[in-house]
């Protein structure tokens, strides 16, 4: 059965921070929709919590993941999101079996 690896995250932004965090994820998500072996990568606004964004990623496998950590961009990326960030991001990663139905 062919495997997926999806990625979930989030952070919150401090008030003061919120437009430079949207700006850089919506440039990593550009980027990242770009690198082989991505299937898709997201990022969405709390509707409850205008400072929370969530990202939701699927990856071909664990290789093209592994593979788009190392990218120098996306390694700056998560650096400068928590110098922003009202507290530490969250990433969750889990391995998907293909059903077909």
């Amino acid at each position: 059965m062919p495997q997926i690896i999806i990625v979930t995250g989030e952070v919150v932004a401090r008030p003061e921070t919120a437009v430079e965090i949207r700006r850089l994820a919506m440039e990593h998500v550009a980027r990242s929709r770009a690198e082989p072996g991505c299937i898709s990568h997201d990022v969405h606004a709390d509707l409850h919590d205008p400072l929370r964004l969530v990202f939701v990623e699927r990856w071909a496998d664990a290789a093209a993941l592994k593979a788009h950590f190392a990218v120098p961009a996306s390694r700056a990326f998560g650096r400068a999101l928590a110098g922003l960030a009202a507290g530490a991001p969250s990433m969750q990663v889990y391995e998907a079996g293909l059903l077909a139905l």
